[in-house]
């Protein structure tokens, strides 16, 4: 692999890694949390608002966090607090996101939005071979990096991630050994949430400079099926991560060589990828045993 595609798939990479994390945490914790799709739209929307206002990427990752826990809030508000249909909640999150940051785009920008500040490489490996790659990352990349080596090593390792786990295989024991089980679906969603935010602010302040309607693109979803793929696992949820990053890396590096096959049929790739992942890993895989599951204390 060539350095320029190793660049550019862990620059890809990036955005879904945090996403997929951040569903890796609710799901763990027994929560399909669909709407990531919509979180991501609008951690771009608050992050790219804030950032071109102020002037400051910085700023704008923030916000965009911010906004993604304040989406997660509302998740949970009505899927674990309410125990409502999770499905269903997350499927309203993902069109009131496609609706709202859309009108609000339009409303705070008649016509093309302002370019936004970047964020820039953490290091300036200038042309250092192979290793370079890495070190020309953006803060989101290693962030992702960092947080799936935690993630991993708090899952297996740690009281509040085996309370996290417990709550995800069996809510009722989980309960029943003192465990605050909607507290902590819905702080592990909220958390979830925010990092999902913090990956749709990657795509206007790192992937690009400026915020479109619906520019999530189907990302949420495709994080969702990164979790499935990573079989639950940080360490899985790393690797399907740079294999989703690597597959649209190559699919802009096909698109721009030409040739008699429509750039459509490239577009198509990831999402292509994506089924094949759903239908060959999810038999194999073994969920959270009460993944989905609404839970209520029954009363004594």
């Amino acid at each position: 692999m060539s350095e320029a595609l190793v660049e550019a798939t862990l620059r890809l990479a990036a955005p879904l890694l945090l996403a997929a994390l951040g569903e890796l945490w609710a799901e763990r914790a027994g929560v399909v949390n669909i709407g990531i799709e919509g979180t991501m739209l609008w951690g771009a929307f608050a992050g790219f608002a804030v950032a071109v206002a102020t002037g400051s990427a910085a700023a704008g990752v923030a916000a965009a966090g911010l906004a993604g826990a304040a989406v997660g809030a509302l998740f949970a508000l009505f899927a674990v607090w309410r125990g409502a249909d999770q499905i269903v909640v997350g499927t309203a999150v993902n069109l009131l996101a496609l609706g709202g940051t859309a009108l609000a785009a339009r409303a705070l920008w008649s016509g093309a939005p302002p370019a936004a500040p970047r964020v820039g490489p953490v290091f300036d490996a200038g042309t250092l071979p192979l290793a370079g790659a890495l070190l020309r990352q953006t803060g989101f990349a290693w962030a992702g990096l960092a947080l799936a080596l935690a993630s991993g090593l708090a899952l297996r390792a740690t009281r509040a991630g085996l309370r996290l786990r417990a709550v995800g295989e069996s809510a009722r024991a989980a309960d029943a050994e003192g465990v605050p089980v909607a507290a902590t679906r819905a702080l592990a969603v909220v958390l979830g949430s925010a990092l999902a935010g913090i990956a749709g602010s990657a795509l206007v302040l790192s992937l690009s400079d400026s915020f479109s309607e619906g520019m999530s693109a189907g990302r949420g979803f495709i994080a969702l099926a990164i979790v499935i793929f990573g079989r639950w696992r940080a360490s899985g949820v790393l690797a399907a991560s740079l294999f989703f990053g690597a597959a649209t890396a190559l699919q802009f590096r096909l698109q721009a060589r030409g040739g008699a096959i429509p750039y459509p049929v490239f577009l198509m790739l990831p999402y292509l990828l994506t089924l094949a992942v759903l239908a060959l890993a999810s038999g194999r895989a073994r969920a959270p045993g009460d993944l989905g599951r609404a839970y209520r204390r029954e009363a004594t």
